[in-house]
């Protein structure tokens, strides 16, 4: 008989969840994190080494060797840069090591993007910055375990190379705009408005005879849109 297998259990375990930040980073150190995870506050660079470090050694108990910023270029799929790591010291041995600068920022090559093709060669930087809103993650394949850091990716100036940029600062501004609206109601506790999406549900009552005249709602339930094929078939 196959073992059975706990959803319950092993769901999240590849994630570096707020419990797994709770439990093994300095309450300090968590709190200043959770600020500026919940408020959209700048990252303090004084944690940065401390986070790397508990990141770094809760991956490596997980069988990981190697860590990447993880990012949406405008290619449509995601892209990864990936780094070990291990150092290798003058005394022939090696350490594992992860540190905050590492963690925070990362510089790929965005020449190959399509983004990069459309500037001078010298131009073509890019840089990945670290999304602490969204998990870090271990990602498992054939040749091992990688540590995922979600990032976004942007030029030296600032411009947007991804598709998280973009999103990430429409936020900002709908937060901005929201907590204005909520001001001149009255409210002055709320610090941070954060939208959500998901699947729209919203349902229409059509009159029968105009039901009975849209093969397209008899047959699939919905509106089509789209040009006659090509001899009616």
């Amino acid at each position: 008989m196959s073992e059975v297998m706990n959803v319950a259990e092993i769901f999240g375990e590849n994630a570096f969840t707020d419990v797994v930040m709770r439990e093994r980073l300095p309450k300090s150190v968590y709190k200043k994190l959770k600020e500026t995870i919940k408020n959209g506050a700048e990252l303090d660079p004084s944690i940065a080494d401390v986070v790397a470090h508990a990141m770094k050694e809760w991956a490596i108990e997980h069988g990981a060797t190697h860590y990447t910023h993880w990012f949406q270029p405008l290619t449509g799929m995601t892209a990864e840069k990936h780094d070990s790591f291990i150092s290798a010291p003058k005394n022939g041995r090696v350490i594992m090591e992860f540190s905050g600068k590492e963690l925070i920022k990362g510089e790929p090559d965005a020449s190959s993007f399509p983004s990069g093709g459309l500037r001078a060669t010298f131009e073509a930087r890019g840089y990945t910055a670290w999304d602490c809103t969204s998990p870090a993650f271990l990602r498992e394949s054939a040749i091992g375990v990688t540590l995922c850091i979600p990032t976004a990716f942007c030029s030296y100036s600032g411009e947007a190379l991804d598709k998280k940029t973009p999103l990430l600062r429409s936020m900002q501004a709908v937060n901005e705009q929201a907590l204005r609206i909520l001001r001149l109601f009255g409210n002055t506790t709320a610090k941070r408005v954060a939208p959500s999406v998901g699947p729209e549900q919203e349902y229409f009552l059509v009159d029968k005879k105009k039901y009975l005249q849209r093969k397209d709602l008899i047959y699939t339930g919905r509106t089509l849109f789209g040009a006659m094929p090509p001899k009616g078939q």
